[in-house]
């Protein structure tokens, strides 16, 4: 049995705690001894150098790694200082990269320390027969502690006592408006958290009210520590972007091994130096892993994050750019999300005249009227400061007097004119409140409250008339209250429910909401246009939740709306069958969340979660990416995700699909750029091994071109704009490989045209100069200019003269540079002789470099044709 389904006596009872005097110091010592401190447990996080070494745990680092190796043995072999500047250089390389991902990944989650932060440091409790403050870290099972009106709760308890009790508990439950509690609620044991109205719950906030409570849980068995239980279980997943790029390190490592044992195996069986071997084993190892790729991902989404911290959306990691950006499924919590986490009036009814209406900022006297006596009858207060509306009190009074103050009528305006002379507060029981205002020189009494409560107390008002009125608001999801007046002719000498609340007038009816954000409507609208799947999963009533999902577009018809308790009651089976077709989840646990996102990616959908509560955090950290609210979110949330949208804007996420999609085409074309010519250095080493046992590349010079004619271009490409038309796309699959939709094939087929052109210039140096030296010079700028030019066709599948030869500034001056650097190294003397380089005679260099116009002409004839297609 659970402490919400008995009586407090029964709790008290079993906890051996009495509510008048509670524990006693001896005992609650004892208890905290066996049941620990009232905190959070938080995993050990790595530190930052094992944070560092764990980035050598790449393929392509390993193999690189192995290669530096080999080459510094066979430097200590030799007599030429210059042959330590190869690995020298590959170790550089690696230890950069190892640096940019540590100080990466350093931004470490602070999800489990958010949720400590959040308990309350201090508690107010009756022990030994006498109240007292006390750290909330000593609190334990069986403790009386008090609170009201502005404490955080220190511990889940079991309610006593309650006198008008209000409790926020959305970052729980996702419910906008704050709970009122009743002690001697009879709550089912099959109850929803939200339902529990005689408990209380560690991390919630008392917002009206006071009353005493038997604490039953603390510490990691609270709600909130069952939560920072979940985040420590669930596992951090690899985005897909992370899966690929290992998938692609492991299948280069394989083939560079393979393709190592083949060419050892031919060196050995013509002769070869086992030293000279080892160093055309290197080459080819070099060649065929792109050193640099590591880092312009890191770079090209690291573009993308600086681009979206302009729209508001923070990036905590930056493979989620190109995660969100392959969403398939949004699914995102109401309250806050796509609401605005504000009680708002937005219709009024007078009885008289059957009058109904919109509240504007001038409605009619008969509603203005119906505004006035409903803010009269209310204890919140809103202000205006620096030009912003503040709310003090609860959000149901508060929206009434900010209608009023948006008609003009000011409460303290209204109270001095009118002021308040007798009054009977809110009940939880009877669900009024009632005050005596003196308005024009008579008594009059006001009542506002729940409308079937209400009307059982009114004579006079057409009451009948006003329950169809109710039944409308209310499928329109709206909350009702209403108002009814009398005059009396003096106060009663005992205010009380029963002297006033009797006989009154209804006057009219208020309607109010949590309403939708105005860029939330559209911003659905874009996602199904892209192709992705808005999901609204909320700890808001099932009729309220399927209103608003209507008014924003996520619900549409043949789409259906459940509760936690109907979800409960699915399989997994069956679960899987009936969720494409629900649209809206409603009441629903923190684990029901974590079931719904692994539902969809049982189905291979890529899932974005946004939410901003602390029951958001376990579903965000589950979720291909969680997109937290930066200010109505809760730390927990926030450290839980990968993305915070610092303007809490829905449409924000759209922007950041826009950027993950285009960042995501960006990569693709760096990536297939880098690879062809990877594997045109890959074949080029292997056939002239094979035709002639001869190496046509040092390995210093393949790192010299991978770094500057490879990198700093795919560098740039990494900057291209983003296509107008990227969300008319469908999401891609969650299974499409970086080289689906036979881009894997065209990369192949250019790498095989950058070695036969490098071949060509190979052999050609090889034959003019009569010597090596000048084949590899030859093969050095055939390769590395073409790879310059070829990066232009990489920036679409237009024509360049479509395009535009020079409208990405970026790649221009990539290619100067790099242009540049490759002229410092062929035509200076003493840097040329350090990379095996001579000079040519001019007729070898104007073929070189007609050599590496080949493939601009190549790629602009196979556009013209139509036979280069848009990898969506």
């Amino acid at each position: 049995m659970e402490a919400y389904d008995r009586s407090s006596q029964d709790v008290c009872s079993e906890l051996k705690t009495e509510p008048r005097s509670g524990l006693t110091s001896t005992h609650a010592e004892e208890i905290l001894t066996q049941v620990g401190e009232n905190r959070l447990k938080a995993k050990r996080k790595q530190t930052v150098v094992e944070r560092f070494f764990s980035q050598f745990k790449d393929a392509m680092i390993l193999i690189l790694l192995a290669a530096a190796a080999i080459s510094f043995y066979v430097a200590l072999q030799g007599s030429d200082p210059t042959e330590f500047f190869e690995p020298a250089l590959i170790l550089l390389i690696v230890i950069l990269n190892a640096i940019m991902g540590t100080v990466q990944e350093s931004k470490a989650e602070r999800s489990l320390e958010a949720l400590q932060n959040m308990s309350a440091p201090h508690a107010r409790v009756r022990r030994d027969g006498q109240e007292s403050i006390i750290d909330a870290s000593k609190l334990v099972p069986g403790d009386i502690v008090l609170i009201e009106a502005g404490d955080y709760i220190p511990a889940d308890g079991r309610l006593i006592s309650a006198f008008n009790l209000n409790v926020e508990e959305s970052a729980l439950t996702g419910e906008s408006v704050p709970v009122e509690k009743d002690a001697q609620a009879v709550v089912a044991s099959s109850a929803p958290l939200g339902d529990r109205l005689n408990m209380v719950y560690s991390g919630c906030s008392v917002t009206y009210g006071h009353g005493e409570a038997v604490v039953t849980a603390t510490g990691m068995n609270t709600e909130m520590g069952h939560i920072a239980g979940i985040l420590n279980n669930e596992k951090q997943t690899q985005t897909p972007l992370q899966k690929k790029l290992a998938q692609l390190g492991r299948m280069l490592g394989v083939l560079a091994i393979i393709i190592c044992a083949v060419i050892f195996a031919i060196g050995l069986a013509s002769g070869m130096e086992l030293m000279e071997i080892f160093m055309v084993s290197i080459s080819l190892a070099v060649s065929a892993i792109p050193e640099g790729l590591p880092a312009i991902v890191t770079i090209v989404l690291s573009i993308g994050v600086t681009r979206l911290a302009k729209r508001n959306a923070i990036i905590r990691k930056l493979p989620a750019v190109e995660t969100l950006g392959g969403a398939s499924v949004i699914c995102s919590d109401k309250t806050g999300t796509l609401t605005q986490n504000r009680m708002t009036l937005i219709q009024g009814y007078c009885v008289q005249g059957d009058l109904r209406e919109d509240i504007s900022s001038a409605n009619t006297p008969e509603i203005q009227t119906l505004l006035k006596l409903g803010t009269l009858c209310c204890d919140g207060i809103v202000t205006i400061q620096d030009g912003k509306e503040v709310d003090i009190g609860d959000p149901t009074e508060t929206c009434i007097v900010a209608a009023a103050l948006k008609n003009g009528f000011c409460k303290d305006d209204l109270n001095k004119a009118c002021p308040r002379v007798a009054e009977v507060p809110f009940d939880s029981d009877r669900k009024l409140m009632s005050v005596v205002c003196r308005i024009s020189g008579k008594l009059v009494v006001i009542t506002k409250g729940g409308f079937d409560t209400l009307a059982s107390r009114c004579t006079d008002g057409l009451t009948e008339k006003a329950a169809n009125v109710v039944e409308e608001m209310s499928r329109q999801a709206l909350r009702v209250l209403a108002v009814a007046c009398k005059v009396i002719d003096e106060v009663p000498e005992e205010v009380t429910s029963e002297t006033l609340e009797h006989d009154l007038t209804l006057i009219g009816l208020v309607g109010m909401i949590d309403p939708p954000r105005e860029e939330a409507k559209q911003a659905v609208a874009v996602c199904r246009q892209a192709g992705i799947k808005p999901i609204m999963i909320t700890g808001d009533h099932v009729l309220t939740a399927s209103a608003i999902a209507q008014q924003l577009g996520i619900m549409e018809p043949g789409d259906r709306a459940v509760t936690g308790n109907e979800l409960a009651k699915l399989s997994e089976e069956e679960l899987d069958q009936q969720i494409e077709d629900i649209a809206v989840y409603a009441r629903v646990s923190p684990e029901d969340k974590i079931r719904i996102v692994k539902g969809w990616q049982r189905r291979d959908a890529i899932v974005a979660m946004t939410g901003d509560g602390v029951n958001d955090a376990p579903a965000l950290k589950a979720a291909d990416i969680g997109c937290a609210m930066g200010i109505t979110g809760t730390d927990v949330a926030k450290g839980a995700s990968d993305m915070t949208l610092m303007d809490d804007n829905f449409a924000t996420i759209v922007s950041a699909v826009r950027e993950g999609r285009g960042i995501y085409d960006n990569i693709k074309k760096a990536v297939a750029f880098l690879l062809g010519t990877n594997i045109g250095e890959v074949l080029v080493t292997f056939i002239a091994m094979l035709l002639w046992n001869q190496a046509p590349f040092l390995s210093m010079q393949l790192l010299w071109i991978n770094l500057v004619t490879d990198s700093l271009p795919a560098i740039a490409l990494g900057m291209e704009a983003i296509d107008p038309n990227v969300m008319d796309r469908q999401p891609k699959p969650k299974k499409e490989g970086i080289f689906a939709n036979g881009l894997g094939i065209q990369v192949v087929l250019q790498g095989v045209m950058f070695a036969i052109l490098s071949l060509i210039g190979f052999r050609v140096g090889s034959q003019v100069t009569g010597a090596i030296e000048g084949g590899r010079t030859m093969a050095f700028l055939v390769l590395a200019f073409a790879q310059i030019l070829h990066a232009y066709n990489m920036r679409s599948h237009k024509s360049l003269f479509k395009t535009g030869l020079f409208t990405n500034k970026y790649l221009n001056l990539a290619s100067l540079v790099s242009t540049a650097l490759m002229c410092l190294v062929l035509f200076v003397p003493p840097i040329a002789s350090v990379f095996g380089l001579i000079r040519l005679p001019m007729k070898l260099y104007m073929l070189g470099f007609g050599l590496a116009v080949v493939p601009v002409v190549v790629l602009e004839i196979v556009k013209a044709f139509g036979l280069v297609k848009h990898h969506k």
